[in-house]
This record gives C-alpha cells, sequence and structure tokens, in this order.
C-alpha cells in the first residue's frame, strides 16, 4: 500500500500528538505510586504540625511580653508632667518646685521659664529655674524631697554661694527640668548633632 504524502504528514503528527500526551500524563502524577507519596508526606506534616505548636506557644509568650512591656511603660510614662501646651507644663513644674520647698521651709522666687527641648524621638523637656535662701540642710532635704517626686523630674544645675551672713545661709539657684510628651517640644531644625 503506497501512502501519499500527506497520509504520512498526518500519521507522523499523530506520533507527536501522543507521545506529547504521554509525556504530559507522567507529569501530572497520574501514576499509582500517589498512595505510596502521601505516606511519605504524613511525618513531613507532622514535623510541620509540630513547628507550628512551637510557634504557637512561642506567640502567647510573645503577647504576655508585650503585655508586661506596655505596662511598664504606662507607668514610666505616669511620670510625665501632664499639661495642654508646654506653658502649663512649666507652670506645672514651677508649682511643683515651689510646694517641695515651702515643706522644707524655703521660699523658692521667681521662676525663669527655660527653652522647651526635644528629649530623644518620644519626648521633651521642659525647664525652670529658681532663686532662694536656705541652709544647707534645707537645701539637702529639699534636693532629697523633689527626687522623691512621682514626677520624672531631674536638677540641671544647681549653684550655691555663700550670703556671707553670720547666719550662714546660700544663695542658691536651682534649674529643675521635667519630661513631657514630644508633642509639646518644638521639631528639631537643623542638621542633628
Amino acid at each position: 500500500m503506497n501512502l501519499s504524502e500527506r497520509d504520512r504528514r498526518a500519521l507522523l503528527l499523530l506520533g507527536v500528538v501522543v507521545v506529547v500526551v504521554l509525556v504530559w500524563r507522567a507529569s501530572q502524577g497520574g501514576s499509582a505510586d500517589a498512595p505510596a507519596e502521601a505516606a511519605l508526606s504524613v511525618p513531613a506534616a507532622e514535623k510541620q504540625v509540630l513547628r507550628l505548636r512551637q510557634i504557637e506557644a512561642s506567640l502567647a509568650a510573645k503577647q504576655a511580653r508585650l503585655k508586661q512591656v506596655e505596662q511598664q511603660l504606662a507607668e514610666a510614662e505616669s511620670g510625665l508632667l501632664e499639661a495642654e501646651t508646654a506653658a502649663q507644663a512649666q507652670a506645672q513644674l514651677l508649682q511643683t518646685i515651689r510646694r517641695v520647698g515651702k515643706a522644707e521651709g524655703i521660699d523658692a522666687r521667681g521662676g525663669e521659664i527655660g527653652a522647651v527641648r526635644p528629649l530623644g524621638e518620644d519626648y521633651g523637656e521642659v525647664s525652670v529655674a529658681v532663686t532662694f535662701d536656705c541652709q544647707i540642710e534645707q537645701l539637702l532635704n529639699f534636693l532629697a524631697a523633689l527626687s522623691g517626686e512621682p514626677k520624672l523630674l531631674a536638677t540641671e544645675d544647681l549653684r550655691v554661694s555663700s550670703s556671707g551672713s553670720a547666719d550662714k545661709k546660700l544663695n542658691v539657684r536651682l534649674a529643675v527640668s521635667g519630661v513631657v510628651p514630644r508633642a509639646l517640644a518644638p521639631e528639631r531644625k537643623g542638621p542633628a548633632l
């Protein structure tokens, strides 16, 4: 039987299509070994479940640690001077200085208002300076009482000089700073040093 040129091309094309279909079916996993492959993946699945359980257990511990840190931050931030403006925070700081001074028998006069400065990225700092005359014991008790305040306060500058009087009084200039929320501090301008 003689095949025409057209019939030969058709048979050749049919052979190529059959080979492509067989290769495609073999690559799709249509083999009889599928249950064996599934059995091999059970240990892998068990390992994955174990790993997910470990992640879940560590997640609970991390959430507990996060709550603890948030509570510590809230306690620390309770020492911030709370005010709507920086001037109000400075007035609050001045009132605290005068109240503590009065308890120690010190008349804290004046009140030089310092600049409001950024304190790190999250907080600001306000400062107030006062002058007064007192005995050395009063000064020490005043500084100790000021450090015992619940607000976050720090002595920024302390200048002590003798008044030369017979009662041994000291002339004191004390600058105290307090921590405020960052919203009350101006933004830094220029290059950061």
